[in-house]
């Protein structure tokens, strides 16, 4: 499945209500091999994409920033943690560390990213679609489907694959 980046918004808002009731059954009435489908659907969908094509994620959504997060990265920089902080970052409504402005400041032109080995662990982790009992996150998952087309063929392939009695 070819999605066009420009379409994902709109096919992802198209698919909201039926992704929220999936996500409502598959709380009550989870398979007992969930886990483990969901993360051969994760592994199939990143194995065929191209992040580096995309990098729709460091383009539009920022991570928050653990203050773990703020030390290895201003270490890596060779900043204090304090004028990272200021420099970089922001408080954004529910209080937490967030860049200053999107993209992200350590998108490279070539959508590779320039501190890769000590990025935030909320880039490491995403799109968050191999995360174990997956409907504990169905917001967020349902929420990522609008930006990242991997979370998006996820969810479709869920909704194909997982069966809920």
């Amino acid at each position: 499945m070819n999605i066009n980046l420009s379409e994902l918004p709109v096919l992802s808002k198209d698919k909201k209500a039926e992704n929220q009731r999936f996500f409502t059954q598959l709380k009550k009435k989870p398979p007992k091999n969930l886990d483990y489908l969901v993360g051969e659907i994760h592994d199939e969908i990143m194995n065929e994409t191209d992040c580096l094509s995309c990098a729709n994620c460091c383009k539009t959504t920022g991570p928050l920033l653990t203050n773990i997060d703020i030390e290895r990265i201003a270490k890596h920089l060779r900043l204090k943690p304090s004028d990272f902080v200021a420099k970089y970052l922001k408080i954004d409504e529910d209080n937490d560390f967030v860049f200053q402005s999107m993209p992200c400041p350590f998108l490279a032109s070539d959508n590779y990213c320039l501190i890769y080995d000590v990025r935030p662990k909320a880039c490491r982790e995403y799109p968050h679609t191999d995360r174990k009992k997956i409907y504990q996150i169905a917001n967020l998952t349902i929420k990522n489907t609008e930006i990242c087309p991997i979370a998006f063929k996820v969810v479709e392939k869920m909704k194909e694959n997982i069966k809920i009695k």
